[in-house]
């Protein structure tokens, strides 16, 4: 053997050792492609923790983490809490479906059907929801829908604080268009509180928490958390505290582990505690995506040439079409968090990708190819305009 590649083999198989830790299912196997390609990706890009689970057939077969949880070198681990991010929309839509099957809420009913009052009338001081006051005088509110809230076409910005005058507007009329939006999220989940008079945090732990054994996943932050915690690190490397988050918020407050969101995404591909029919309606093509990039929510359609075919909003989640047929994926990023969720509704597979670093991104694409082949995510929709994210 060349001694320069063996002298790389035995350096990439002690930094695999070092870095990497599996639970039952993952035990005893030889490094693989996947292995290696995460070793050295992380060493490229600086990357300090990764984690991730295989699901196929409906099953968990792999959950495997590398790196650290903390500046202060604690690995990152199956048990690790980490933050969820927006792959909390995906678990609140599914939440949403059981009240759906329940007969409490209906996907195409308006919102104003569910309020006591008109939605402008609600002043939030508490600071927990939007400022709703601020749709006074624009009567397309009462147009709005769950679907559409589900399907970020409610015409809103991603937070109404992002706008120039802080105020929360309508751009376009509810349903006719995509646009990402976290207050769309907010809105719905303050219909289910304020109209159908339910806890959120309480209806997910009951409903999807309990129900798929995450007993380390929580839409507000635990104490116990802290003895197995991530912090984070950010584009410039450095590293962050995790927030401690005291509200739910439907669109990104849940904090999980690998082995919690692996049994979600299990029990979600094999339609667990929903009817087939709201299983179909959760992952099916729901409205057309006409812009290049997801970000910025609020950007003018792209020319034909410049669209991903196949691309469409789902509830909660998005919904594309590749060589293996349909397919479903949901993303979670904040400062220090970047985090995947792809499946294939084919066989019923599925990656999943949680990072306490936000410079593990550009490896994402390369590992759910060499998880799950050629799937057709438009990764360059996802990521924006970056070399490593075009498909």
């Amino acid at each position: 053997m060349n001694i320069s590649i063996k002298h790389r083999i035995t350096v990439s198989f002690t930094f695999y050792v070092l870095m990497s830790s599996f639970n039952t299912v993952a035990q005893d196997k030889p490094s693989t492609p996947l292995d290696d390609y995460i070793v050295q990706g992380m060493q490229r890009t600086k990357a300090q923790g990764l984690a991730i689970a295989i699901i196929d057939n409906g099953k968990v077969t792999r959950i495997s983490t590398w790196g650290q949880r903390n500046a202060q070198g604690d690995p990152l681990t199956a048990d690790t809490v980490m933050y969820g991010a927006s792959l909390t929309k995906a678990v609140f839509a599914y939440t949403v479906m059981q009240l759906v099957d329940e007969g409490k809420i209906d996907l195409d009913t308006s919102i104003a059907n569910y309020l006591p009052k008109a939605l402008p009338e609600y002043f939030d001081e508490a600071k927990k929801y939007a400022a709703w006051q601020h749709l006074a005088g624009d009567e397309r509110w009462r147009t709005i829908t769950p679907r559409i809230l589900l399907t970020h076409s409610a015409g809103f910005a991603n937070f109404g604080f992002l706008e120039p005058d802080g105020k929360l507007r309508m751009h376009f009329a509810p349903g006719t268009r995509y646009a990402y939006s976290g207050d769309g999220m907010i809105l719905l989940q303050f219909v289910i509180e304020r109209g159908l008079g339910l806890d959120l945090g309480k209806e997910m732990q009951s409903r999807v928490f309990s129900r798929f054994d995450m007993k380390t996943t929580s839409m507000t932050w635990r104490p116990d958390f802290a003895t197995n915690l991530a912090d984070g690190w950010k584009i410039d490397g450095k590293s962050e505290p995790h927030d401690q988050r005291s509200k739910t918020r439907a669109a990104g407050s849940m904090d999980t582990t690998i082995t919690d969101f692996a049994n979600f995404a299990a029990a979600y591909v094999r339609g667990d505690g929903i009817t087939p029919h709201s299983r179909h309606e959760l992952s099916r093509p729901q409205l057309t995506i006409d812009t290049a990039t997801q970000f910025p929510s609020l950007q003018a359609q792209a020319i034909p040439a410049k669209r991903h075919p196949a691309l469409a909003a789902g509830l909660g989640v998005i919904s594309f079409n590749g060589p293996q047929g349909a397919g479903f994926q949901k993303g979670g990023h904040n400062d220090s968090t970047g985090n995947t969720w792809v499946c294939l509704e084919q066989r019923k597979r599925c990656v999943v990708i949680l990072s306490n670093d936000v410079r593990a991104e550009p490896l994402f694409p390369e590992i759910v190819r060499l998880v799950l082949g050629e799937t057709g995510m438009a990764w360059s929709w996802e990521y924006g305009a970056h070399d490593w994210a075009k498909p």
